[in-house]
């Protein structure tokens, strides 16, 4: 068996007396295309973190390419290639959209110095910048400020900034959340055009993107992994659909 890309290993989170993720062992293959689902409540966001290093975890391990890195900081795992998006963007509010992807860039690249007026620094960052935005149909906003975008147009440019990291592996915390249906493709066209080798792990709410994107599907109920399989698997599991999908689900069916 090949050595996963990423890897958790019976891994436990405990606050106080809840065990808000219970003995879960995963493996995001390089290249994959791996969905994480489930009811609210799940555990979903809390397992992230435990990936990301946000949180580190009560027991169990963390791999990356088979090196432990349960301990390792979230800095250090960023640059180990390691990327996220949230829930709730983390955006610089008062700065524009190129400026936001420059910093992300030039982090990267060894170029920060400045980060109070980053753009117009290095042509080739900016050079960078500008073609994950003309990607993700953001070139036309580069001068906007964060502040005056619709929170859609946030959302990818959050997915822009966690693409500038070139990373490894891409967790993407619902990064379909508040982007207008007839938009979400962007995402997903911009995760196709992404090189194969890149680990992709998608949270979201979206069963119709979800079962677009995923080769893979993890449900997650009460913390532990509740059933895994293709999404065809997934769409016909009668334990699955009455616990989450609902009966009349008929996804991959």
């Amino acid at each position: 068996m090949t050595v996963p890309l990423l890897e958790t290993r019976s891994i436990s989170k405990s606050f106080g007396a809840l065990r808000a993720t219970n003995d879960v062992s995963f493996r995001l293959e390089e290249g994959a295309r791996h969905a994480l689902i489930g009811p609210n409540g799940a555990g979903k966001t809390t397992f992230i973190n435990l990936l990301t290093g946000l949180l580190l975890p009560s027991s169990g391990e963390v791999l990356l390419k088979g090196e432990d890195i349960t301990k390792m900081e979230e800095a250090a795992r960023v640059k180990r290639g390691i990327a996220r998006t949230f829930q709730i963007n983390r955006l610089f509010r008062g700065l524009t959209v190129l400026e936001n992807v420059y910093i992300s860039i030039a982090e990267r690249v060894g170029a920060a110095s400045n980060l109070v007026t980053p753009a117009g620094k290095r042509s080739d960052v900016i050079d960078e910048a500008m073609s994950l935005l003309d990607r993700l149909k953001l070139a036309d906003v580069a001068d906007r400020t964060i502040a005056g975008l619709p929170y859609g147009r946030q959302r990818l440019v959050e997915l822009a900034i966690a693409l500038g990291q070139k990373p490894q592996v891409l967790l993407l915390d619902e990064p379909a959340a508040g982007v207008p249906s007839a938009e979400s493709h962007i995402i997903l066209d911009a995760i196709d055009a992404l090189p194969k080798s890149i680990g992709v792990l998608i949270i979201d709410h979206d069963m119709d993107l979800v079962f677009r994107f995923a080769q893979r599907i993890t449900v997650l109920v009460r913390g532990a992994v509740f059933a895994e399989g293709t999404p065809r698997e997934i769409g016909a599991n009668p334990d699955v659909r009455a616990v989450y999908l609902g009966q009349a689900h008929t996804h991959g069916a």
